[in-house]
């Protein structure tokens, strides 16, 4: 690998990271400042903390399936993904930038709640936005980042 091919894949490792490190850090912030639904204003009726465990996928998807599935479909298969994210990205060098950037928001979100899983049993949710015509599920860090890469994915491909 060249210095140049491994700078920049330094460079979205960092990328990864960051998504990462900003997930966890706010999960502990989160796991050791709010207590389970316990509702905490930050603007008005707008921007609520609200802390829950999900056993489940995006919005609890998933969380009533037996145990032996759950950990298949939401553990298994996503550190599978992930794997293959990683190495897309490092093979692949001539991927347009903001294709590279989205994948990498991906996989740092990804690794953030399947870190939880595998750890906690479950993903501390805690962020809830209420703009009444827009109205969220309770969510993380992760899950921006991953809203994030999908994002920057769909862009690239208009």
């Amino acid at each position: 690998m060249s210095n140049k091919t491994s700078i920049k894949f330094a460079f979205l490792l960092l990328i990864v990271a960051l998504n990462l490190g900003c997930d966890q850090f706010s999960k502990v912030i989160a796991r050791k400042n709010i207590e389970p639904y316990e509702q905490i204003t930050i603007i008005k009726d707008r921007f609520i903390l609200t802390k829950v465990e999900n056993s489940g996928a995006f919005l609890s998807a998933g969380s009533n399936l037996p145990e032996f599935v759950r950990i298949a479909v939401l553990t298994v298969l996503p550190i599978l993904v992930l794997g293959y994210g990683l190495w897309f990205l490092y093979s692949n060098k001539n991927l347009p930038r903001l294709m590279q950037i989205g994948v990498c928001f991906l996989i740092g979100g990804g690794i953030g709640n399947i870190y939880d899983r595998i750890v906690y049993g479950s993903v501390t949710d805690f962020l809830h936005l209420d703009f009444v015509l827009f109205r969220t599920g309770i969510f993380n860090m992760a899950d921006v980042s991953i809203m994030v890469g999908i994002g920057l994915l769909l862009l690239q491909n208009v």
